[in-house]
């Protein structure tokens, strides 16, 4: 039987075919309503969120270094400049392998260990899109052959930049100090988005004290930028405003004239502007040149720096503590006529010694006979120990402490270059304190010729001579004169007058004095010997010796024993303070000479310069970074 075949419902397909066309229809309109929705909003409620990022796909911020401002001195010579070099730098981002990059750079650019152990500590310190350099000062030849490689390091870069020069090399370096690298330390306290250009920053001295003037605000460049992240073109740019130029108080001439006296030996010298307090000169030696800091010093070199026996990275005139020694006799004799203690016509016998009521001890005066009848002025001319053994046991350590602190002894002096301490006034709650003792008759005898406790630095010598001079008015000192912004006049800095020594009676200023200038022009003064016989100007002022070794016998000489017979190391220091002309002081200065006696002949060339005239001084400028042991003067 045949199979019979069911006849299509063709009217049945197409309804199916129509609702389902109907559907299909529905949904693509639910669709094309969906993405016209979506498309509204993205172009309407989201369009600057996604023009701004779209923008970031091509354009790019680029932080711009500012100039660092540079630093001159009184007579605009320049003493820290920017020189243009060239450097490789280094985007981390742009290579996952670093170590690979810097072992393939190394083969067409030398590379030493201080400049890859920096680039790794920098690394840790940056985001991995910063440019981080690796080498500084390029050689002509470098550039060339980094360019002829240049695409096989798509991460490295030739940028030129300015860097810190310092043209008198070592002549400042502790005036003016140095930059360097910035640590993790330092980033902890700057302003990150100001130092996103910024590699370098003051270490210490004036670059570091004044750094936020010197740098400068931060510039912008939006840079169109191709698929390797390269700039294209410069879209908008806000340019960086470079640091203000500083004019300091010193006198680069006599600088060097103060540098020149000391002779390469170990010692301070502080210049003085008593109407002011204005710093002319401050010498440290020896020294150091601060351009090996700049690109960063080796690790070799800064430990050759740092264990030199004479120590030229320590800033003697703000740091060293030198006993007051005879320096102090002016102030105890100020205190001694102000307090009714003593007068001008009150005198002693000297047989050589001094010795405490009821105690067998003597305090010997350094001339071993003594000095025979002694008044004030005869005492202060020749710095007769015994005169002042006596005044100061009848005053009392307070007495004593109270002068010294009224002059600036034991405490900062402010000057703008941190640093310094503060120096030792010594008294019984201080011993106490430090020593876990009590006070003693014999610390008072001690402490009335500046020996036993009592220290302070070179610059508090300078600042209590100035005060001496001004008869009682006193001045921060300070290191800046003007400071200029850019295109605009400079701006001078005023002097900041301190409390002032007020005395009893004002006469008293001109006995001590009187005395002082006594000490150069009597033959029977610590100084006549170097300056009474030819003096073209008055001075006034007072030597001092400081012991180092305490020795117990003695020749007839009054000398402990030979200095030159000692190790040099155990010699005493000489210290001078003095100001001139007297009636109208125009320069007061500080001069220690560690273990020698030539302090007065220092401070006499460093007089005769600025009070009759200069002489020819060479000058050789540093125009490269000299070998370590060259350094140190």
């Amino acid at each position: 039987m045949q199979k019979r075949i069911a006849i299509k419902n063709h009217l049945q397909e197409i309804q199916l075919t129509a609702h389902r066309c109907v559907a299909m229809l529905i949904i693509m309109l639910i669709l094309i309503a969906l993405l016209i929705t979506r498309l509204g909003f993205l172009q309407l409620t989201k369009h600057d969120l996604y023009t701004t990022l779209s923008k970031k796909n091509w354009l790019d911020l680029i932080p711009t270094e500012p100039t660092r401002g540079l630093i001159y001195d009184r007579n605009g010579v320049l003493l820290a400049e920017n020189i243009p070099v060239f450097s490789l730098d280094i985007i981390p981002e742009k290579n996952k392998n670093i170590s690979q990059v810097l072992t393939d750079i190394g083969k067409i650019i030398p590379l030493n260990d201080t400049e890859i152990a920096q680039f790794q500590k920098e690394l840790k310190q940056h985001r991995r899109f910063d440019e981080i350099p690796l080498k500084l000062r390029l050689t002509e030849a470098e550039v060339a052959r980094f360019y002829e490689n240049q695409y096989r390091f798509p991460s490295a870069l030739i940028k030129a930049r300015l860097i810190r020069h310092y043209p008198l090399g070592a002549t400042f370096s502790h005036v003016l100090g140095y930059v360097g690298r910035i640590n993790l330390e330092e980033l902890k306290v700057i302003d990150p988005s100001n130092y996103s250009a910024t590699n370098y920053i003051g270490k210490i001295g004036i670059e570091k004290f004044y750094e936020d003037d010197l740098h400068g605000t931060v510039g912008y460049q939006q840079a169109e930028t191709d698929a390797s992240g390269q700039p294209v073109r410069i879209l908008k740019q806000i340019k960086p405003l470079p640091g203000k130029s500083l004019y300091l108080t010193l006198d680069s001439r006599l600088q060097l004239i103060a540098e020149q006296a000391l002779q390469g030996q170990s010692g301070a010298v502080v210049v003085i502007q008593p109407a002011t307090g204005q710093i002319l000169a401050m010498v440290s030696e020896p020294t150091f040149d601060p351009n090996l800091f700049v690109a960063g010093i080796s690790s070799q070199d800064f430990q050759q720096l740092q264990q030199a026996p004479n120590k030229p990275l320590y800033n003697r005139t703000l740091r060293g503590l030198y006993p007051l020694a005879s320096t102090i006799k002016p102030y105890i004799a100020l205190q001694g006529l102000d307090s009714g203690n003593t007068t001008p016509d009150f005198t002693i016998f000297d047989p050589g010694w001094y010795q405490l009521p009821n105690k067998e001890h003597q305090y010997h005066d350094w001339k071993f006979h003594g000095h025979g009848t002694v008044n004030l002025n005869h005492a202060l001319t020749s710095s007769c120990d015994t005169y002042f053994f006596a005044l100061g046991h009848k005053m009392g350590i307070h007495l004593i402490d109270d002068i010294l602190d009224r002059f600036g002894f034991g405490e900062l002096t402010g000057i703008d270059m941190g640093e310094e301490v503060p120096g030792i006034i010594a008294s019984p709650s201080w011993k106490r304190r430090a020593k876990g003792t009590g006070w003693y008759e014999g610390d008072t005898i001690n402490s009335s010729i500046g020996q036993g406790f009592m220290q302070g630095t070179p610059l508090q010598f300078a600042q209590g001579i100035a005060t001496m001079a001004n008869r009682g008015k006193r001045f921060a000192p300070h290191l800046l004169l003007t400071e200029q912004d850019a295109g605009k006049p400079p701006q001078p800095q005023s002097a900041t007058e301190l409390e002032p020594v007020n005395l009893n009676n004002n006469d008293n200023w001109k006995i001590v004095i009187a005395a002082l200038q006594n000490v150069f022009i009597s033959n029977q003064g610590t100084g006549y010997a170097h300056y009474g016989h030819d003096m073209p100007y008055t001075i006034a002022g007072k030597t001092g010796t400081a012991q180092v070794y305490s020795i117990k016998h003695r020749d007839e000489d009054g000398k402990s024993e030979k200095q030159d017979k000692l190790p040099e190391g155990l010699r005493d220091h000489s210290l001078f303070v003095a100001f001139a002309p007297v009636d109208n002081p125009q320069i007061a200065i500080a001069v220690i000479a560690e273990h020698s006696t030539s302090a007065p002949a220092i401070a006499r060339k460093i007089l005769d310069y600025y009070l009759i005239g200069p002489a020819p001084i060479k000058v050789v400028p540093s125009t490269k970074e000299e070998d370590t042991k060259n350094a140190i003067r």
